[in-house]
């Protein structure tokens, strides 16, 4: 992907609009762009997360024991919960159509978070905020 492409995308992302661009460059240095087709699984609830998942275009379902309760667009994320707490998934992410996401393992994303203190901010009061508003959400 061409770098005004990536810069472009990244931008239309909330947690990253106020990045500069040099900031933008190192972030795309971490990331990796992944591809799933429709109704494929993202994640699976119960396993161990290793990955925090941007969605840059497409939709996904969020699910718990086979109950959807939420659905992902363009700018949002998920992972951060379990990348956090350490602990395994505890809801499952399915591709409603074609997506593509940008991922960061679990070591490229304690670096973008010490790195950018803004992004580690928005992060961290986003998975309080899952955690304390739907605690079906928590660690996905």
């Amino acid at each position: 992907m061409k770098t005004a492409n990536f810069s472009n995308e990244i931008n239309q992302v909330p947690l990253f609009s106020e990045l500069s661009r040099n900031e933008i460059k190192s972030l795309k240095m971490l990331m990796t762009e992944i591809g799933i087709s429709s109704g494929r699984t993202v994640v699976r609830e119960g396993d161990v997360g290793r990955e925090f998942m941007i969605i840059l275009s497409g939709t996904a379902s969020v699910s718990k024991q086979g109950n959807k309760f939420a659905t992902l667009g363009p700018g949002d994320f998920f992972g951060e919960l379990s990348l956090l707490g350490k602990g395994p998934r505890s809801a499952t992410v399915t591709a409603e159509t074609d997506l593509q996401l940008k991922a960061l393992n679990r070591r490229e994303f304690a670096t973008m978070l010490d790195k950018n203190p803004k992004i580690a901010e928005k992060v961290l009061a986003d998975a309080h905020s899952r955690a304390s508003e739907n605690p079906l959400t928590e660690n996905i």
